[in-house]
């Protein structure tokens, strides 16, 4: 089995321009750059696979149902042409509850006791069990991404393409292999449109990033 998993493109959040909009987390978009990121992408994937002679004809692109993640995996797929296309809610990124789509000052404004409790469990080797208020914590997203794997294995494909997001990759590789709590809080977000690669059989599973996004020069608007 081979599982490609693929971080999204650069989206309004990842520019902060989502700040002044304030548009639910589910319905964020790619921006131009973002864009352009998946495509180069999809075409690094279809070099990739040919290349190294992969089969796709028994494979899926699994795909968070948020709009950046939509948006990304419809570029690539422009490119490799995957038929079977299916969306798993347990695929979303992390709830961020009260601190979404806002800058940490603002926060702190807001809402200073939630953030002084959060910050403190934060600060104190939390980062993977402390809780966002009215939102998740990594350790509630791996939950879910354990029952994603479950999906997988049943469905039997050979090569799957999985389009997500930072936090759900890493709990996703941390679940894979058996990786602990301290391995998450260590392991760096992956970058927009990076792609980890997950092979295994029976005697053996390994995992690493065979791309990631070149720095593209940003679009000036006018």
């Amino acid at each position: 089995m081979k599982i490609f998993l693929i971080r999204h493109g650069e989206s309004m959040q990842n520019t902060k321009e989502n700040y002044k909009i304030g548009l639910p987390d589910h319905r964020v978009y790619l921006t131009d750059q973002g864009k352009k990121e998946a495509s180069l992408a999809g075409e690094f994937l279809l070099s990739y696979i040919n290349s190294n002679n992969i089969d796709l004809s028994n494979s899926v692109m699994w795909v968070s149902p948020y709009t950046r993640t939509r948006e990304t995996a419809s570029i690539i797929n422009e490119k490799i042409g995957i038929i079977k296309v299916k969306e798993d809610i347990t695929l979303i990124e992390q709830q961020y509850g009260l601190f979404s789509d806002k800058d940490i000052e603002k926060i702190k404004l807001m809402y200073p006791e939630q953030f002084a409790f959060y910050d403190n469990y934060y600060q104190h080797d939390g980062k993977f069990y402390a809780k966002l208020p009215q939102g998740e914590s990594p350790f509630d997203v791996a939950l879910r991404t354990k029952q994603f794997i479950n999906t997988i294995y049943r469905d039997s494909e050979d090569v799957l393409f999985v389009v997500s997001h930072g936090t759900t990759i890493k709990t996703i590789v941390m679940n894979f292999f058996h990786y602990s709590p301290e391995w998450y809080s260590c392991e760096p977000t992956p970058v927009n449109c990076s792609i980890r690669l997950i092979e295994t059989d029976d005697k053996i599973s390994t995992e690493k990033y065979i791309y990631n996004a070149p720095k593209i020069k940003k679009l000036v608007r006018k």
